[in-house]
């Protein structure tokens, strides 16, 4: 007993700590606006685009792309009607007046973040992301990071393929991270809450509560609510007489 009684006390500690830095961090989680976080009203609906007079006929698209075509899809980017197609190498944006190849450059994405971005600031950086990190890690890569100027620092990430966005961080967010980070377990990816640190530290609670059962039956003696049956004690005593 007297084992189980310095093995809970410690434990107590450790996991203690833990569980402080879990309620702390569900906490923040849930008071920080999920607006924010999300970045929500930070992208505008897209502008209504006319047609052109004419387009790329779709038996030419074919040709103008050199390789087969598994599927089309006609949609607006920025000011301009493309054809996205995708094709055994991959996505490929046509012009869908002229049929020329379209590009997502380093000025394309700017443009497009900016079209998209629905604050007055302008573009404050622009750099490629071709490996994923903790900003970028559910991002369509390879992409380019468009940051703009304003206090919270709104960043669009722009896919290379298609030029659309394909993910939007801001301070709120990346503060929500970090507690997300911290209520997860997970220092690195912070992605998965099923990996061996926080199994192990689960288990860990399971025993502190195991062992907190069977030292608080090892720890009450019967005087100890003795103001309570001792009444009821005497009021049986009582009725036996009686």
């Amino acid at each position: 007993m007297f084992l189980i009684r310095t093995l809970h006390k410690w434990f107590g500690l450790v996991l203690g700590l833990q569980m402080l830095l879990w309620s702390i961090s569900g906490a923040m989680m849930a008071l920080l606006d999920h607006h924010k976080v999300s970045g929500e009203g930070s992208i505008r609906e897209p502008a209504q685009v006319m047609l052109p007079a004419q387009t790329l006929p779709l038996s030419q698209v074919g040709a103008a792309l050199g390789e087969p075509v598994l599927k089309l899809q006609l949609k607006t980017l920025g000011q301009t009607q493309v054809y996205q197609a995708t094709t055994p190498s991959g996505v490929k944006l046509l012009d869908a007046a002229t049929g020329q190849p379209m590009v997502i450059d380093a000025a394309r994405a700017g443009a497009l973040a900016a079209a998209a971005y629905a604050g007055p600031e302008g573009v404050a950086s622009i750099r490629k992301v071709e490996k994923h990190d903790v900003e970028s890690r559910t991002a369509d890569l390879p992409a380019w990071r468009v940051e703009f100027a304003d206090a919270g620092k709104t960043t669009l990430f722009m896919s290379v393929a298609t030029g659309e966005v394909s993910l939007l961080r801001n301070d709120t967010w990346r503060l929500w991270d970090i507690f997300w980070m911290i209520h997860i377990m997970d220092y690195t990816k912070r992605e998965s809450f099923n990996h061996p640190l926080i199994i192990t530290v689960a288990s860990g609670v399971t025993w502190l509560t195991l062992s907190g059962v069977i030292l608080l039956f090892r720890s009450f003696r019967r005087q100890d609510f003795a103001y309570l049956l001792d009444p009821i004690e005497r009021l049986r005593e009582g009725r036996a007489k009686g």
